[in-house]
């Protein structure tokens, strides 16, 4: 196999890579020129390859372990890997994202300026960090009404009543026009959130449910709910990294708290792809590694 220039595995954009692997029980290595997991199977080992040119992230689980020669490929692509607990959470070794991340990332390349430098000619003015704060607070309701009205959600089984949905998207864009500060911003960031879990209870017949933090080992939809938040942080650190924008340079989550851009990305997909698949996945009683792969899909 003929080596391959860096330019070339980084030619899919970050943000049209397909994969994001969660690996398990399994070693990482340099096979062939290929980079690889390798698992045991009785006396055998087998080998699956990993398309490091499509892959953003990569989260390694329990028992895992990743050779030097591997993590020199995974750079050269721009993969970004992270170690974690069991089914992905929580991510361990504070550095990069609040106190439960760490994203080791490539540092092969010298990325791009133009987005920093356009991001900080607003952040510091309070104003103006205000006004972007409720622009992605926008887009995240526009992303989630777009989603929710798909029919695969129906077929899938969450049949979610549009109507309700209009009338508190109208109400919450209300909320966002007139807040004064991200205080306010983020107090109706919970109130919508909270109601967005009252319309998936009904849209598919969940039951009782009180939304427990870091629910693992609670009732499955707490669990795939925090399992699902970490894949999508793990996405937002892709993205923000990949154009060169630092996680310390929130717009809604904090200008102190560590990662809080991370948090402000993750927001975009987590209320429109993970929160309802997080319900469809507990009344099936799907395994983690099912709810991830659905939901990644989505």
């Amino acid at each position: 196999m003929r080596d391959l220039p860096a330019s070339d595995l980084k030619t899919v954009l970050h943000s049209k890579r397909a994969n994001l692997y969660y690996l398990e029980h399994c070693r990482v290595l340099v096979n062939g020129g290929r980079v690889e997991y390798v698992t045991d199977a009785g006396k055998r080992s087998l080998y699956w390859n990993i398309p490091i040119a499509n892959t953003t992230s990569i989260l390694l689980g329990t028992g895992t372990s990743i050779t030097q020669a591997a993590m020199r490929e995974l750079a050269k692509a721009g993969v970004l890997v992270g170690f974690c607990g069991g089914g992905g959470t929580p991510l361990f070794s504070a550095n990069e994202v609040d106190v439960e991340v760490a994203w080791l990332t490539p540092q092969s390349e010298y990325r791009p300026t133009e987005y920093l430098q356009a991001w900080v000619k607003f952040w510091f003015d309070d104003e103006l960090r205000l006004m972007a704060a409720k622009a992605l607070q926008t887009t995240r309701m526009q992303r989630l009404r777009a989603e929710w009205a798909q029919r695969a959600w129906v077929e899938a089984g969450f049949q979610v009543d549009l109507s309700r949905l209009d009338d508190l998207i109208a109400r919450s864009q209300a909320e966002v026009n007139r807040a004064e500060d991200t205080t306010a911003l983020l107090t109706e960031e919970a109130r919508l959130t909270k109601a967005l879990f009252k319309l998936a209870v009904d849209a598919t017949g969940y039951g009782d449910f009180t939304r427990a933090k870091r629910g693992t080992g609670t009732d499955p939809a707490n669990r795939f709910l925090d399992h699902g938040n970490y894949l999508a942080y793990g996405l937002g650190a892709t993205a923000t990294w990949v154009l060169g924008l630092p996680h310390g340079l929130a717009v809604l989550h904090g200008k102190t708290r560590r990662g809080g851009l991370v948090f402000d990305v993750a927001d975009l997909i987590k209320d429109a792809a993970i929160l309802p698949q997080a319900f469809l996945s507990a009344m099936r009683g799907d395994e983690d590694q099912q709810f991830a792969a659905t939901a990644l899909r989505r």
